[in-house]
């Protein structure tokens, strides 16, 4: 272990919540001292000390040409030196929206925010305005942010009483929101009978990807679509992890379900923060300054974001780029697939590795219940025998791994090869 990690976590423990600023980076749920880094550079991130580590977490998937790659550090630089930080109406974020609603015909128009929950939190808000009702619907497992309204899980039961997932939450917040479970249309159905014609939006991962990767059915979208239309409640689809990754049109793209509105962060600002939020002209014009719905921010359309990931979203819409991921993460899949005891979910470049004799058996896993129960000792063990081999992974059982353009099929196999050996071992 890193003496200057150790150090440096020592002082952080005395100045910020857990020594961390988001809480899965203060390895509490695999146990150990977090690694301090100061760069990376394509598939590789360094720590305090000058060791290079393998990264398939690539700060939780915004990173989807690699850390620090050049087209974007270019485009960043430049806008440093024009100005970081303007205040104003400017061409770097109009080109961004462009190209965007250029290639993504259900997003018509489109709003920039800070982050996935400014976009989560501005969306809800629109549907309430645009529907006039409250209320909104979503799934045990997902994840959309720390805004009150969706900090919240089911409790037992078909579709039952909501419970929070914090301390803090407003009685109003557990009230305004319905939790059903995933892949479970009679519970879906049911949830729309009770509450369906209170219900603003249904918001949904469409791959649920915060709580393992958990692939629904197509069966399950369209019951899904299908009862949001009948009920007037907006559909609500947070592609910030899925956005410009699994497609460029995210997994709206490959489905084929319009939802009303999308969500959008990470690949959007190439590594730098941001969010999105977008749909109809129609929806979007009820946003202020147009409409009555307000919402602003002082650092939202950040000029150094939207140029960084305007550079990335033109090297993703070049062509090429998902069938190189799509490779890569078959190869893993299949290498991961040899080894007992460890199963391996995926979605293009995005997967999650469940260690656990069980993990096969119930295969595929969509839902919560059916994560074994020492997924998370497994995990645990696996990390942190990774991490002596300097192959960083997300330090939690429940978060997915990514690949980037910067892997190759040797760094893949590198990582298979690890994984089978910590098992041994």
């Amino acid at each position: 272990m890193s003496t200057a990690s150790e150090a440096l976590f020592a002082r952080a423990l005395r100045v910020s919540p857990g020594g961390v600023h988001s809480p899965v980076r203060a390895f509490k749920s695999v146990g150990g001292t977090p690694h301090f880094m100061h760069g990376g550079s394509g598939a590789f991130l360094e720590d305090v000390d000058g060791q290079r580590y393998l990264d398939f977490c690539l700060a939780f998937g915004p990173l989807i040409l690699g850390h620090a790659d050049p087209r974007v550090r270019d485009a960043a630089v430049a806008a440093v030196r024009r100005g970081w930080s303007l205040g104003t109406a400017d061409p770097y974020s109009l080109e961004l929206a462009e190209l965007i609603t250029a290639r993504i015909p259900w997003v018509e128009s489109i709003r920039f925010v800070n982050s996935g929950t400014e976009a989560l939190m501005s969306a809800l808000r629109l549907a309430r305005g645009a529907t006039g009702r409250a209320k909104v619907l979503k799934f045990d497992g997902c994840y959309h942010g720390h805004a009150d309204s969706f900090l919240i899980r089911s409790g037992s039961g078909l579709a039952g009483q909501a419970v929070a997932d914090s301390a803090g939450l407003a009685p109003s917040a557990l009230a305004e929101t319905i939790v059903a479970p995933l892949d479970d249309i009679p519970a879906l159905e049911a949830a729309f009978s009770a509450h369906g014609s209170e219900l603003a939006a249904v918001v949904i991962e469409p791959i649920p990807a915060n709580y393992g990767l958990l692939p629904q059915t197509r069966e399950f979208f369209g019951a899904l679509a299908a009862l949001a239309k009948r009920y007037g409640a907006l559909l609500i689809f947070d592609e910030v992890i899925t956005g410009f990754r699994v497609a460029f049109g995210g997994y709206a793209a490959l489905s084929g379900i319009r939802p009303d509105l999308v969500t959008y962060g990470k690949i959007i600002g190439g590594g730098f923060p941001v969010g999105a939020y977008g749909g109809t002209r129609e929806l979007m014009a009820l946003v202020a300054p147009s409409g009555p719905v307000y919402q602003a921010g002082t650092l939202s359309a950040n000029p150094v974001a939207m140029c960084a990931g305007l550079a990335t979203l033109k090297v993703l819409d070049a062509g090429g780029a998902y069938e190189t991921l799509e490779t890569l993460g078959a190869r893993l899949e299949h290498g991961l697939a040899k080894l007992p005891g460890v199963l391996c979910q995926r979605a293009g470049s995005m997967f999650w590795i469940c260690v656990s004799p069980e993990a096969r058996r119930t295969a595929p896993i969509r839902k919560l219940p059916g994560i074994p129960v020492d997924a998370a000792s497994g995990y645990k063990r696996v990390f942190h025998r990774l991490l002596e081999r300097r192959i960083y992974l997300a330090p939690s059982a429940y978060e997915i791994g990514f690949l980037s353009l910067a892997h190759t099929r040797e760094h893949v196999d590198t990582l298979i090869d690890a994984v089978a050996a910590a098992l041994e071992g």
